[in-house]
């Protein structure tokens, strides 16, 4: 494996964002800058229809002392340490509400030690954009869309 598990992975980068300030939570994958939250979901893989569920719902739990308090996510990004379905792109691709709000990121690659992921992130989450940033500098990856994988193959 060319890199840890997204665990690990994204335990790292919450360091670093800590290490700027932004406020995190040891327990949960989530990050929270000016008021936002940005949440992290990893996954293996997931079917269509419950990505299409939980990436509309745009919430997640925060623990508050010894309870938990539900609170709206300005932005959700899908971790998958397997290449997600097709289908997931293509809902990116018809929905702009859902793509403003949803990054996708297939990190299969960082698993087999390749270096180009596959991403659709058209939201502006600085945190996001800090997470891809991350990954170029620790693991020497580049981006490429499910469209340029596409037009590569053609």
């Amino acid at each position: 494996m060319g890199a840890p598990g997204l665990w690990e992975l994204l335990r790292s980068f919450k360091d670093e964002c800590k290490s700027q300030g932004w406020k995190t939570s040891a327990d949960e994958d989530w990050v929270r800058l000016d008021g936002e939250y940005h949440n992290f979901l990893w996954t293996r893989t997931i079917h269509p229809s419950t990505f299409n569920k939980i990436a509309k719902a745009s919430r997640c739990a925060v623990q508050k002392g010894v309870s938990y308090d539900v609170v709206d996510v300005a932005y959700t990004a899908w971790l998958f340490s397997e290449s997600p379905p097709e289908e997931l792109w293509k809902m990116l691709a018809d929905d702009p509400v859902l793509a403003e709000r949803t990054a996708v990121y297939d990190l299969n690659c960082l698993r087999e030690g390749k270096l180009i992921c596959v991403k659709c992130n058209q939201t502006k989450s600085r945190v996001f954009k800090e997470f891809e940033d991350f990954l170029r500098k620790r693991f020497g990856s580049e981006f490429k869309t499910p469209e340029d994988i596409v037009a590569a193959e053609v």
